[in-house]
């Protein structure tokens, strides 16, 4: 499980979605939440589902990466879906027996609501595959800039969640490493109630920490040695700029948003 998690991860290529502005994907990334939260049926989860695989063919990213983002939060899509199955009572009962009552309104928002949260994974997941930490970085320093005439710490803001974001995988690695090293000392992970496989994932979140605080504290060290002192007379080896295939895909991005708006208006499905 620890390994499938991909979250935070880039994958160098030179796809149509790779060249697009980080900018433009950020904006992207952000209609497409707004099209899933609108869609208010499963013919508008449908365009988004056309939408997300047609962003992960374009980009070159195999779809079986799609499938890795959504695994490790299987577990709350469970939850989501029990909460939604037990406690929507409308429409007819398919199932009851004493307090339990499962009905087709229950049944189609479970199903609605697990779909929406794994398509959300899928396209945000692929901001991150797609857009290098330091493009990332510098994109969002580049939105929030007019913020700065308030002195909001755009800059550091830009920095701290790419900083963030970057070091993910690098703790996932981590709690890999320290987890095969306490399983080759005999410690026993996989076995026992919940109480007794919480006591045994102490061993393994002390030297997390411990390791975390290390690589903040060297990370600090190296900014400081070379002087880093924030965004000011700070200078960028590429500029970002927009070429026309980022206004093409603003301007689909906005065709399938109306499309969602438009079945929401004439088809309740």
């Amino acid at each position: 499980m620890i390994k499938d998690i991909t979250i935070g991860q880039y994958f160098p290529g030179k796809s149509v979605v790779h060249r697009l502005d980080p900018r433009v994907k950020l904006g992207l990334t952000v209609l497409y939440i707004v099209m899933l939260f609108v869609a208010s049926g499963f013919l508008g989860l449908g365009v988004g589902v056309i939408y997300l695989l047609l962003a992960f063919l374009l980009s070159g990213i195999p779809l079986k990466m799609m499938l890795k983002s959504v695994k490790p939060i299987v577990p709350i899509i469970i939850f989501t879906g029990i909460l939604n199955l037990f406690f929507i009572s409308s429409g007819e009962i398919l199932f009851e027996w004493h307090f339990i009552k499962i009905t087709t309104g229950g049944l189609r928002t479970m199903i609605f609501m697990a779909s929406r949260i794994i398509l959300l994974i899928c396209g945000t997941a692929l901001l991150t595959y797609t857009t290098s930490p330091i493009t990332l970085t510098d994109a969002i320093e580049r939105i929030l800039s007019p913020l700065k005439i308030i002195h909001f710490p755009a800059h550091e803001i830009a920095m701290m969640m790419t900083i963030a974001l970057r070091f993910i995988p690098t703790l996932i690695e981590e709690t890999d490493k320290i987890m095969s090293a306490q399983k080759a000392r005999g410690a026993d992970l996989d076995t026992g109630n919940v109480f007794q496989r919480a006591k045994a994932l102490v061993p393994i979140l002390i030297p997390l920490f411990v390791s975390a605080f290390r690589r903040a504290e060297e990370l600090a060290l190296a900014m400081e040695c070379r002087c880093y002192h924030g965004g000011d007379g700070r200078t960028r080896l590429k500029q970002l700029k927009t070429a026309p295939r980022d206004y093409i895909a603003l301007a689909v991005t906005l065709l399938f948003l109306a499309a969602v708006i438009v079945l929401n208006i004439f088809v309740k499905i």
